[in-house]
């Protein structure tokens, strides 16, 4: 992932900053608890395709 999109990419949902986790390839919002898909090197950022996170899961 581009260091410089990761900076200006946000929650399309609350605005806030997103993680980037490599090995699952997705943006995570640590707000909302979404976690984006990346597919084709593309963030996929519609709530619709949004993975929820379970409340056990850690996000770093």
């Amino acid at each position: 992932m581009d260091k410089k999109l990761l900076d200006i990419l946000a929650c399309p949902l609350c605005k806030g900053p997103l993680v980037y986790r490599k090995e699952a390839q997705e943006l995570v919002c640590k707000v909302d608890r979404l976690a984006y898909p990346i597919r084709d090197d593309i963030p996929v950022m519609l709530e619709d395709e949004a993975r929820r996170l379970p409340p056990d899961e850690e996000i770093e």
